[in-house]
């Protein structure tokens, strides 16, 4: 199992200038994208996310944001009378947006495509709230397990390392539900926490969800694990900014944060012989 190594507090403590709360999204309907069917809420953009609602008949829609460098990502929502939240990860700038109308199997038709500028308030907010991929609120159980695992823990690594190491010793891989998966898989932290069991996804989801909770920015990222697709974090240390796929600090060098590894791999050397410097990961998205 991969370890945590504390910091000597007199050596690297790490401060958390964010104080921990479950920041909640809205779509007031101050400022939209207006397609009549498909209505983008641009409202709350400086928060570092947008709404979307759909009136339509189709059972589902897709909808493709696209930011800086033409980095496209695409979310799947089945139909619903509620807004549903997206992240603006790509930073500053101008964004563009497109609602597609499910016809039938993987066919779907243009519903509207628009663009909007976006400065942030603060550029940690999409790393901060709630999103599809990771869905949690103040009343969600892994919130609160977040907030008792991180009481009395003095900085920002010491709460990383405590929820860290609950998920990888608590949390088993589900081998049947990785055969199954189905396409379009959103997972559920509550059930991941109440199961103790999930795929990459579920480990990745409900880490970040607990630690945005505690006010620290988490990235939940997608990518390649070799040549398998995975999902693993990326945190924000205050005197070390984003620690990017490595969380181990012994002194002289951090090591991967990858709960999923670390909770099925019983051999820490190997463990760590294949995260190394991180180059077994290839990043294409972050959440």
């Amino acid at each position: 199992m991969l370890s945590l190594n504390g910091c000597k507090k007199n050596k690297q403590q790490t401060t958390n200038t964010r104080k921990a709360e479950v920041l909640t999204p809205k779509a007031p309907g101050d400022e939209v994208l207006d397609y009549g069917e498909a209505v983008v809420d641009i409202s709350n953009v400086s928060q570092g996310y947008v709404a979307v609602r759909y009136s339509g008949n189709a059972r589902k829609i897709s909808i493709e944001i696209t930011g800086k460098k033409d980095k496209t990502y695409k979310y799947f929502v089945n139909k619903t009378k509620q807004p549903v939240y997206f992240p603006l990860t790509c930073g500053n700038g101008t964004y563009q947006i497109a609602v597609y109308e499910n016809i039938q199997g993987d066919e779907y038709s243009a519903l509207m495509m628009d663009s909007f500028d976006v400065k942030l308030k603060d550029r940690f907010l999409p790393f901060l709230y709630p999103n599809q991929y990771v869905e949690f609120t103040s009343e969600t159980k892994a919130v609160k397990k977040a907030k008792e695992l991180a009481k009395g823990k003095e900085d920002a690594l010491s709460i990383v390392k405590s929820i860290y190491h609950y998920v990888v010793k608590n949390i088993k891989y589900d081998d049947d539900k990785a055969k199954n998966v189905q396409k379009g898989y959103l997972p559920s932290v509550d059930e991941t926490l109440e199961t103790k069991k999930g795929i990459c996804f579920d480990y990745a989801a409900l880490m970040t969800a607990m630690l945005r909770s505690q006010g620290i920015p988490t990235k939940l990222e997608i990518g390649y694990s070799g040549s398998v697709y995975h999902a693993w974090i990326s945190t924000w240390l205050d005197e070390k900014g984003w620690i990017d796929n490595i969380i181990k600090f012994n002194g002289k060098s951090w090591e991967l944060i990858d709960p999923t590894l670390a909770a099925n791999n019983d051999n820490k050397d190997d463990v760590k012989e294949y995260v190394g410097d991180g180059d077994h990961y290839a990043l294409q998205y972050s959440y």
